[in-house]
């Protein structure tokens, strides 16, 4: 398994199927309420791919909100959980925060996954709110700015 930041269009196109199948197909996502304004290649965020058997299996992105990185659109097709494929794309997200001189972390999480964050070093800090039909808590956990890299 690796990941890999997106830098071309048909990788991006590969993260929206990802995204697709998990959120609108499997979770119910409305279609519409999916893609933003920040599903672009322009570095307004940047998105992961993660890859099993050189097929692309998992996706994720950051952006920066606030001073804070806010990491979001994390998810894993349904065959290839539990392979340790989402600490993988959570380290990667944490790294290009660290790159950009970021030193905290956020997501809205879906409460069935609060565990998995807390096993990675997020905290909990909020009560359980809805998105998109989903019940999520806000997360935060602080990481090292690395500026050099």
């Amino acid at each position: 398994m690796n990941v890999k930041t997106i830098t071309m269009a048909e990788e991006l196109q590969m993260a929206f199927e990802i995204r697709k199948e998990v959120f609108v197909n499997e979770q119910g996502v409305p279609l519409e309420d999916e893609y933003d304004q920040f599903d672009t290649l322009n570095g307004q965020c940047e998105h992961v791919l993660v890859y099993s058997d050189k097929q692309p299996v998992g996706t994720g992105r950051i952006r920066e909100v606030e001073g804070l990185g806010k990491l979001e659109r994390i998810c894993i097709l349904k065959p290839y959980r539990s392979l340790g494929l989402g600490k993988v794309i959570i380290h990667a997200l944490e790294e290009i925060a660290s790159k950009q001189g970021i030193s905290k972390v956020k997501l809205h999480g879906q409460t069935h996954a609060e565990g998995f964050y807390e096993k990675l070093g997020y905290q909990t800090a909020s009560n359980v709110f809805m998105e998109d039909g989903i019940p999520h808590i806000l997360m935060v956990k602080e990481v090292t700015p690395n500026e050099s890299c």
